[in-house]
């Protein structure tokens, strides 16, 4: 018996670079095939193998799991606060964006989408917000200033900087959805694969111009970082004409391109454009000349509904402006046939390999109707770990003025006129354009909605994530938009079920907080 054989197997652990994304992933899944390690697997693997073995098995068999181990980064750079909200819209998403917190956004410029003659007044609109969130966010700093004194322990950067990030808070609410952000994401293949197709299939022309260029960067030669290193080697290797010197240049040089096989038929999805428009036509059926109820900032729904009526109303609630709770009283007085029927229609136009709707995803026990402001929504929106589903934007449900106790308000810093006339001119420009008459400035009209429109969704999910948004939400540090509706949620859980309330570490977002605290 060999050395080798008498030694008692280790546990070996080690990282691996420098893979690409494809060929790591053709790697790993060979665990499954194959008995030879990480190491040799990679070792006799090429891109041209890796391809050949995922056009069999990821897309002859469906193994999609496979494309959740190729992981790709990519940086998405000026686009549309709208565009952002869309792309991000994943549930298995990892990124970060632009904050509107620590960076001011008049600097940002916006996109224009194709208004035509309606390009100008959609221009006008949003320049007046952008000189309105100037005015407001230098109004409040004052304010701030005038209020809370310089500690003397406290250097005159660190409070300029803290206070103008409380400024920022306050002048987020003027920022137009056009307003352009960047943003960096790190997804798998199979996310990506989904994000495309579903970018494919948006309404908006910026968002559909995204997912092609997205599905581009991945089957084209990636930005290489160690380009300007190669350069720089090229330059010492000079004279000195080695073999090694060359490869090792060659190899950082060489084009790699991140998920050629992966994503290569991402495509506009017909499941989700002719489901999203035969849904939209059975919302505006089912509630013709129903006005929109008033509703709380954050309903906690009982779960005592037949799961065929969930099903339902959360198949219509994203294609209409009304409640859950005020759509759902319409779909139970529905007889079981048309309930059937509308949920057909979520599932008679999906393909083979189509997910269904994420409307679909029923039975969690703590569902949240809530209406808030779109920015607040945006921070909200980063919690993946539940199924949300988000109606389009509207004038409908008015607009959020920024109020955080402790805080000058708008009325203290003499800005509140200023404020509700700048939002009341977006909606205004919203309207005309939205009823100009033609399809494309109906829908593009809502690029000039500040963030401060509130906006309608819902949030389902189990009660551990229900304790986590709540506590994590309605810390101190945290924006007062969303720390008032962690508030709620936790409230709404506390009446329904006292019990359980002790088991939130939870922060009254009611008491003055210290505003250089951060």
């Amino acid at each position: 018996m060999s050395e080798s054989e008498k030694k008692p197997a280790e546990t070996d652990v080690y990282a691996i670079h420098g893979a690409d994304p494809e060929v790591l992933a053709y790697a790993m899944a060979k665990y499954s095939r194959s008995s030879l390690t990480m190491k040799e697997s990679l070792a006799e693997i090429s891109a041209q193998r890796a391809e050949q073995f995922l056009n069999t098995f990821y897309f002859q068999y469906g193994h999609r799991s496979i494309a959740d181990l190729a992981h790709i980064p990519f940086a998405i750079e000026r686009l549309s606060l709208l565009a952002a909200i869309e792309l991000v819209d994943e549930q298995r998403w990892d990124g970060q964006e632009r904050s509107t917190r620590y960076q001011n956004f008049r600097t940002s410029g916006w996109f224009t989408p194709d208004l035509g003659p309606q390009t100008s007044t959609f221009t006008a609109a949003v320049e007046a917000m952008f000189l309105a969130y100037d005015r407001i966010g230098a109004g409040m700093l004052e304010s701030l200033k005038a209020a809370i004194p310089r500690p003397e322990a406290m250097k005159p950067e660190a409070y300029e900087r803290t206070l103008k990030a409380r400024a920022f808070d306050v002048a987020r609410y003027l920022l137009p959805l056009a307003t352009n952000t960047s943003l960096g994401q790190i997804v798998n293949a199979r996310t990506l694969e989904t994000q495309v197709s579903r970018l494919l299939t948006s309404q908006f022309a910026e968002v559909r111009q995204i997912g092609e260029k997205l599905r581009i960067a991945a089957t084209e030669p990636a930005w290489n970082v160690q380009h300007a290193t190669a350069q720089v080697l090229c330059e010492e290797i000079g004279s000195v004409d080695t073999l090694c010197g060359k490869r090792a240049v060659e190899a950082l040089l060489r084009p790699v391109k991140t998920a050629p096989t992966l994503v290569k038929y991402a495509v506009e999805s017909d499941y989700l454009s002719t489901s999203r428009r035969e849904l939209t036509a059975a919302a505006a059926e089912l509630m013709a000349g129903q006005p929109i109820a008033t509703a709380p900032v954050v309903d906690l729904l009982d779960d005592d509904e037949p799961l065929e009526v969930e099903l339902a109303t959360s198949l219509l609630y994203p294609h209409c402006h009304f409640s859950y709770r005020q759509l759902r009283s319409h779909v139970a007085a529905l007889s079981d046939a048309r309930r059937s029927e509308l949920i057909g229609l979520g599932t008679k136009h999906r393909g083979r390999h189509d997910e269904l709707l994420r409307a679909f995803s029923a039975g969690h026990g703590f569902r949240f109707d809530i209406l808030m402001d779109i920015g607040g929504f945006r921070d909200m929106h980063r919690h993946r770990r539940c199924i949300q589903l988000l109606q389009p934007y509207t004038d409908a449900h008015g607009y959020e003025e920024p109020i955080c106790p402790g805080q000058p308000t708008l009325a203290e810093a003499g800005l509140e006129a200023l404020y509700a006339s700048a939002m009341d001119a977006a909606f205004t420009t919203y309207r005309q354009l939205r009823d100009s008459g033609t399809p494309e400035a109906a829908e593009s009209a809502q690029y000039c909605l500040p963030l401060g429109t509130r906006c309608r969704s819902m949030f389902k999910m189990d009660f551990a994530e229900a304790l986590y948004i709540s506590e994590l939400r309605s810390g101190v540090a945290g924006h007062f938009s969303y720390r008032r509706v962690a508030w709620e949620m936790y409230r709404a859980v506390e009446a329904k079920h006292p019990t359980l309330a002790k088991h939130f570490r939870i922060d009254d977002v009611n008491e003055p907080v210290d505003l250089l605290r951060r």
